[in-house]
């Protein structure tokens, strides 16, 4: 199965993503097709056998255009670039328009009102009204053609039929039956609001990407970098992998990479949100685009380009925003079904008034509902509220990949912090050594742990200074339980208790020793051969921040549990200090998916880890939430990556997917109200009642600053405090 993105253009509202949409889907070969009207994008899974420019051509075919987005290319660049076209092309439309509306609409209306006769008044409304009518509006006919070859309809088509009624009625009026009148600058003034609507709402939606933008500027032009011996100036897009980089205070990093000499502290807040600088030294990794505050120090490059982490993260954000929430879904079907309804109703208000009325009263009617009708707002209320969600997640160091993790990160019941790294610091310390030979003990555990990857080893070996020149061998790590292995023919266990009740070693002797040391909330390793040697007691301190995350996702009526491989007595005594009362304790790492699967068969689960042993986990969960400050792993692995590793960050995550949700309800509820109010009225409802009926130029106006409204309440989204 393949992923194949598209930038389109030619998209006019949400009616034309939805027919691309059905076009894709209805592919042979297409599995899933998800086009976003706010983004002009268009994702598709399909099978390897699909050609790409069938694709397009299936796409060109419905009256759009298409351009693949090349693997590695940030999509965002030519998102950016077609919106830029979009914006001065309806800026120099409504211009143009508005050359001719504004006579058209003092002449046909000012005039009016103050009883002023002008000779050839319908001749010259008329000649005014043809350049916006078949210019200015002809994109409305070319959509409305492209939607009929679909077998379907749009807003393009709303529009056309509109307008089309009263400039085609206001020429037969004018030449066979002027006692009609004319309404000329009716459609001249429709058409002009209708692209002044769409140039104010282009605007808009370039603003809801300028988490984008800002990053996609942070990163530096120039690096220097080592020729021959010498530090000289080039173009950052030239910095390959082993380059070695020279950095000065002040300057940001081109690329990521790992310090070599020299040390300083580093800004990186623009990736992190971290407002903390943070120190660098020799060995310690960097990220491109960070600010080098005090310090020279050169590195070597170890990802550039696309690979680097910030382009990964625009590249995640540009992702995100082009996946559809599931509550996007039920706008594309009101959408899709809305148009040919609303012009069925269009119809019978026309039929009803040009027997109650007068065909003129009748034409009004029908053209005031065909355009206060359009869905276009409904189209926008969900895309645009995501993009400014995820867009103020990324400048809080909080990315989160699509509409259907925010959308679920609100409805949670259930949360489980994994204990080591995401609990606690992930940095363990020797607290205890007990045994008659402690340096023994710490020498031999410290010969088998060098082989060993695990947190602990770590703890162990700083301890265990200096090891006596002895080999290890035939090292083997047992996952959840220890390590083994022969030093001088003897063959040793250094593992939890567990490992030795499973090599039958009894822990009699220090079975009082363990008890205490794991109250105290201590991880206890046991050393030993046929018999135990001693105890090794590891406290891994819980962050300085998850007491208060803990105490907050309570707040936010949120169950926490946390799941560890440690045995009950200490991961109780570690979950007290965090607050937390519910605990999967003794938990191998290739279970932890099997106690988010029984959760979920309670309600809906968040899991926080750290991205790197607990993939399952986090794959498993509703929602994975990953820790790590920007790894691949975590970003791969996470529907949620908070860059800062600060538990804190759990709680904000889930408030911002609860202010976005609430911003797209809101916008669907206004845009649905609107229609639903809105129909009734421009049919003529209350004109028996009040004598009251609505201008089809009010209702045009109103359906512009309907779709500018809903963008503009997604912006608000900003100033929300998470």
């Amino acid at each position: 199965m393949k992923k194949t993105n598209l930038q389109i253009s030619g998209m006019h509202c949400a009616s034309c993503a939805a027919n691309i949409n059905k076009l894709l889907n209805k592919t042979k070969g297409v599995e899933e097709a998800n086009v976003n009207f706010s983004t002009t994008k268009a994702t598709i899974s399909h099978d390897d056998d699909v050609k790409v420019k069938d694709l397009i051509k299936k796409i060109k075919n419905g009256g759009w255009d298409a351009t693949l987005i090349q693997e590695g290319e940030n999509s965002f660049k030519k998102q950016a670039k077609l919106q830029k076209k979009e914006r001065q092309h309806y800026r120099n439309l409504f211009l143009f328009s508005l050359i001719f509306a504004v006579p058209a609409f003092i002449i046909g209306m000012i005039f009016m009102w103050f009883n002023i006769d002008l000779p050839y008044e319908g001749y010259i409304l008329w000649a005014l009204a043809t350049p916006i009518q078949f210019f200015v509006g002809w994109q409305f006919y070319t959509g409305t053609w492209n939607a009929l070859k679909n077998k379907t309809a749009n807003m393009d088509s709303l529009i056309a039929l509109g307008t089309s009624a009263a400039y085609f009625f206001s020429i037969y009026a004018i030449l066979f039956q002027p006692s009609l009148g004319q309404y000329f600058e009716t459609s001249a003034i429709l058409i002009t609001l209708v692209v002044m609507g769409r140039w104010f709402e282009s605007i808009a939606k370039g603003k809801t990407s300028d988490a984008i933008k800002k990053l996609m500027q942070m990163s530096p032009k120039i690096a220097m970098v080592e020729r021959n011996g010498k530090f000289i100036k080039i173009p950052t897009d030239d910095v390959k992998v082993g380059d070695i980089i020279l950095v000065k205070p002040g300057e940001k990093i081109p690329v990521d990479g790992i310090i070599i000499d020299g040390h300083s502290s580093v800004d990186e807040s623009m990736i992190t949100g971290e407002s903390i600088p943070i120190e660098k030294n020799k060995g310690d990794g960097i990220i491109s685009a960070t600010i080098n505050k005090n310090g020279s120090f050169t590195y070597k490059a170890t990802k550039v380009g696309a690979n680097t982490t910030l382009s990964q993260i625009i590249k995640l954000i540009d992702e995100a925003q082009g996946k559809k929430a599931p509550i996007q879904r039920f706008a594309d079907v009101v959408a899709a079904y809305f148009v040919p309804v609303v012009i069925g109703i269009a119809f019978v208000t026309f039929l009803v008034w040009s027997f109650v009325q007068s065909v003129s009263f009748a034409l009004i009617t029908a053209v005031a509902v065909l355009v206060i009708a359009c869905p276009c707002a409904l189209g926008l209320a969900t895309p645009t509220a995501i993009m400014v969600g995820s867009g103020k997640g990324a400048r809080n160091g909080i990315l989160i990949k699509g509409g259907d993790a925010l959308e679920t990160a609100h409805k949670l019941n259930y949360i489980i912090f994994d204990k080591t790294g995401t609990i606690t610091k992930g940095s363990p310390e020797v607290t205890d050594v007990i045994g008659k030979d402690k340096k023994e003990i710490l020498q031999l555990s410290g010969l088998l742990e060098r082989n060993s990857e695990h947190p602990l080893a770590e703890a162990i070996l700083k301890k265990a200074t200096k090891l006596p020149n002895k080999k290890t061998v035939g090292f083997k790590a047992i996952p959840g339980y220890g390590v083994t292995g022969k030093i001088e023919n003897n063959t040793y266990y250094l593992g939890n208790p567990k490992l030795m009740k499973k090599k039958n070693i009894s822990l009699e002797s220090y079975k009082d020793k363990i008890a205490e040391l794991e109250t105290e909330g201590k991880t206890v390793m046991v050393l030993a051969d046929k018999n135990i040697i001693g105890l090794i007691g590891v406290a891994d301190r819980i962050r300085d921040t998850s007491e208060k995350a803990v105490k907050e996702l309570q707040d936010l009526d949120l169950e926490v549990y946390m799941i560890t491989g440690d045995n009950e007595r200490t991961a109780k005594a570690i979950a007290k200090k965090a607050g937390i009362q519910h605990v999967f304790s003794e938990v191998l790492p290739k279970d932890k998916a099997d106690y988010v699967k029984k959760l979920q068969k309670k309600g809906i689960v968040a899991m926080v880890g750290d991205g790197i042993n607990d993939a399952p986990a986090l794959a498993q969960a509703d929602i994975g939430i990953a820790m790590g400050s920007g790894t691949d792993v975590a970003m791969e692995t996470g529907n949620i990556v908070l860059m800062k590793n600060d538990l804190l960050d759990v709680p904000k995550s889930i408030r911002l997917s609860k202010q976005t949700m609430s911003k797209i309800k809101q916008n669907m509820f206004w845009a649905l109200f609107y229609n639903s109010m809105g129909i009734p009225i421009a049919a003529g409802i209350l004109y028996p009642f009040t004598g009251w009926l609505l201008s089809p130029i009010i209702a045009g106006a109103a359906m512009a600053m309907s779709s500018v409204s809903v963008v503009t309440n997604s912006l608000l989204l900003k100033s929300k405090k998470l």
